[in-house]
């Protein structure tokens, strides 16, 4: 099997989001169902969440299957985003991971409260945002989603931005 058809079935599996360190796994599925995708699909999926901390200091260990194939089409950052639009926080990914699929990356404390709901989306260098999506919150776990596409699309050129690709 491809890589991709390997990033496709990976798609079509159910990820674990753990919801907070010490609660149960909670399963979330996806939504895209069985089929498969155009070949052509350059977005990046967030398929897993890992939150530890306390309130007010959370960290979010974000899980991103992305088609990368260098520096010409990788997954640039994830971000959690409030439900009104609102950027929380940015994890800029400064290369590609074309060969550790899907990869996971950690990021710094996030001033929110286990009730917070937010959304966890990943953004392609040269495709923008556009992939599955986690929603939830560290109390209730998080499940996967598709965001319309017209959804905060003003985030992408708010900084912190990538500065280029490390190879």
């Amino acid at each position: 099997m491809s890589r991709r058809g390997a990033q496709l079935g990976l798609l079509a599996l159910s990820a674990v989001v753990i919801a907070a360190c010490g609660e149960a796994e909670r399963p979330v599925t996806s939504p895209l169902g069985d089929g498969e995708l155009p070949a052509a699909v350059t977005a990046a999926d967030v398929v897993g969440v890992a939150v530890t901390g306390d309130a007010g200091a959370y960290t979010f260990a974000v899980t991103v299957g992305s088609p990368d194939t260098g520096c010409e089409q990788y997954a640039d950052w994830w971000e959690v985003v409030s439900e009104d639009g609102t950027l929380i926080y940015r994890r800029v990914l400064l290369h590609s991971h074309p060969t550790e699929q899907p990869f996971t990356r950690s990021g710094d404390a996030m001033a929110i409260t286990a009730a917070d709901v937010v959304i966890v989306r990943a953004h392609m260098n040269n495709g923008g945002y556009g992939g599955t999506v986690l929603r939830g919150s560290v109390n209730s776990g998080f499940r996967a989603e598709r965001l319309a596409l017209n959804f905060a699309p003003e985030l992408a050129s708010r900084p912190p931005l990538p500065e280029g690709c490390d190879g």
